[in-house]
């Protein structure tokens, strides 16, 4: 298993692609509809039931101004670097119990990744990086 994902990497990195481009921030887009009943994200982004995700992955938990945190996600002490997001997003409730976000999580890994990618796009402004 070690060896296929080693030779996978270095198929990467021989064709000029790096895992994080291996991600595809269009079928993110697509994955985010779901997230959309509760966040938004881009330059005209609001707080809606969840707080909006401009500059989500490196900015530090329960920090959006104006949205109402649970307490349990403000005192997390949590940042959302890439590793720490993946994890929350695949079960929320258990990463940080007491959350109030009520979404089950995502398990596929391919979402997953390509979730990060389109969430990394958008900066704290909502601009496209």
């Amino acid at each position: 298993m070690k060896k296929t994902m080693f030779v996978t990497l270095l198929a990467l990195v021989s064709a000029g692609i790096s895992p994080a481009q291996a991600q595809d921030a269009a079928a993110g887009e697509k994955v985010f509809a779901v997230c959309k009943a509760c966040h938004q994200i881009g330059e005209n982004a609001k707080n809606g039931v969840g707080p909006e995700l401009n500059g989500v992955i490196g900015r530090k938990a329960g920090s959006v101004p104006g949205y109402n945190y649970s307490a349990a996600n403000k005192n997390s002490g949590l940042t959302w670097d890439e590793p720490t997001f993946r994890e929350y997003i695949k079960d929320p409730k258990a990463k940080v119990p007491g959350t109030k976000m009520v979404f089950a999580g995502l398990k596929d890994e391919k979402k997953v990744d390509d979730l990060t990618a389109f969430l990394k796009q958008f900066d704290a402004s909502g601009k496209k990086k």
